[in-house]
């Protein structure tokens, strides 16, 4: 007998749901991933140890994948007195832009709003033409152009994909 759930849909599979980064404010993230991203409040909460927010691509519905930001408030950190570091310089969010003049926008928005880390560089063919961003907690966010992540798993995966 399958285990009580608290939802009304799941999915049938294992599958890829969210990433999560530790905030310092979470209204400061939700502003930025807004104006810097295509990704939207899913949703947000509050309760005695903190406030946190699911961030979203709206046309993804289908396959959700959220950015899970959790602000803890003094004292409640589950996880104190280990640090909560910034993915970085390495590590980081990738965006996939639709065009060259995309990341090239991208990076002039980022350097007026004071947060281009990097770029715009042409990297090499598996890296493409990117620019790095770092969000109000350092946080490196690539913006991409070229990739081939997209191209790549349609080539792959397409004919082997199932629902979720």
């Amino acid at each position: 007998m399958p285990a009580p759930s608290n939802h009304a849909i799941g999915p049938k599979r294992s599958t890829w749901t969210h990433i999560a980064l530790a905030v310092k404010d979470v209204e400061a993230s939700i502003a930025w991933y807004q104006s810097y991203t295509h990704l939207r409040l899913l949703a947000q909460g509050e309760d005695k140890d903190g406030k946190n927010a699911w961030l979203g691509d709206p046309t993804q519905a289908d396959n959700p994948f959220i950015l899970v930001i959790g602000q803890f408030y003094e004292g409640h950190d589950p996880f104190a007195p280990a640090p909560h570091h910034p993915m970085g310089p390495f590590a980081h969010i990738g965006v996939e832009l639709p065009s060259k003049e995309a990341v090239d926008e991208m990076a002039a928005k980022g350097k007026a709003g004071g947060c281009l880390a990097f770029g715009p560089t042409q990297m090499p063919k598996q890296i493409g033409y990117i620019c790095f961003l770092k969000d109000p907690d350092g946080n490196t966010i690539e913006f991409s152009y070229d990739q081939g992540v997209f191209e790549k798993a349609r080539e792959v995966w397409s004919k082997a994909a199932t629902p979720a």
